[in-house]
């Protein structure tokens, strides 16, 4: 009897003890890993990670803090300039939470290159980069976790917002001064200057109507190309498919589009009007008739082909388009 009684105070003190003793030490399990990631986080803002660190830290609970991952991949040899790109804008978005009054350890960025963790790829059944993930505290991402590079781009700005709709984490980009805008302005405002002096007795080039012409004409083809949304955006450049190496310049969706795009639509929209500007003068110029033909089958040639080009770029991004020119 004595024993039966002792084997249960036993059992109740062990079942007492034991949720408080697991409690301490998944307590003290997830301070480890918050000091380490804060460790890592001091001396760069983006955590490198390979597949030992990523199942650890990431992957495996507990963990009281969300990761930010930008899945990539760097060596020169993967020739990925879009990775390259993407990083800058990452490393950007990761110093401006590491140096900010603001910062805490309730989220931390981290990058996976894929030379060094090809297996956390395998495991996340990935086979393009980059690509970034947002793995919160709790639970496994969800769709909304992923990040939607095509559309959005990977301006730190964008990342930013879609990093505070996913964590409640605000954070406001501080970029790095960069001279260069500010140096090339300069430089064009002195070469205009310069002009200027040098035919200061003879400015009549300035009430030229084909000059003011001609610059409110590339002003607006720079404008219509989608020059804005580059700057607004930061789209990258083109997308090459690591699987198969083709390189895309037209991006296959209506809602976002390539740095690459722009130029061609810009070179495409200015040859139509080139064309038309050549059917317009061989009408009403004051050339002889042999300019006049030249003129008229340049500009039919060149309103035609650029056009018909047009239209099929309309169609591989607007799915379902009936219409076509030439080009189908």
């Amino acid at each position: 009897m004595w024993d039966k009684l002792l084997f249960s105070l036993l059992f109740l003190l062990f079942c007492c003890h034991e949720p408080g003793h697991a409690q301490k030490k998944k307590e003290s399990l997830v301070s480890e890993k918050v000091s380490q990631m804060m460790d890592w986080a001091s001396k760069r803002a983006v955590i490198r990670m390979n597949g030992d660190k990523f199942r650890r830290f990431v992957k495996a609970p507990p963990r009281n803090y969300s990761v930010v991952i930008m899945f990539t991949a760097l060596q020169p040899h993967r020739q990925c300039g879009v990775c390259r790109q993407a990083d800058e804008e990452f490393q950007v978005l990761a110093n401006s939470w590491r140096y900010s009054s603001a910062f805490t350890n309730k989220v931390f960025f981290a990058s996976v290159d894929f030379d060094e963790g090809s297996d956390v790829f395998q495991m996340m059944n990935m086979n393009s980069a980059p690509t970034f993930i947002h793995f919160p505290f709790k639970g496994k991402p969800r769709k909304s976790d992923t990040y939607e590079l095509q559309v959005r781009g990977f301006a730190a700005e964008q990342l930013a917002r879609w990093v505070a709709d996913r964590t409640d984490v605000q954070i406001r980009i501080i970029r790095p001064p960069n001279y260069a805008g500010p140096l090339l302005l300069g430089f064009m405002l002195a070469v205009i200057g310069g002009l200027a002096y040098l035919r200061r007795n003879n400015l009549e080039f300035l009430f030229s109507k084909n000059v003011w012409a001609f610059s409110a004409l590339c002003f607006t083809l720079i404008m219509t190309s989608g020059q804005m949304w580059n700057h607004i955006r930061g789209p990258p450049y083109a997308h090459k498919n690591p699987s198969t190496g083709q390189v895309s310049y037209i991006h296959g969706s209506s809602q976002a589009q390539f740095v690459a795009e722009t130029h061609i639509v810009l070179l495409f929209n200015g040859a139509v009007t080139a064309g038309m500007v050549l059917l317009c003068e061989a009408a009403t110029g004051d050339m002889d008739v042999g300019k006049r033909k030249m003129a008229c089958v340049g500009g039919i040639f060149l309103v035609v082909v650029f056009f018909s080009w047009l239209l099929s770029i309309f169609r591989a991004k607007y799915h379902g388009y009936p219409y076509s020119f030439l080009i189908s």
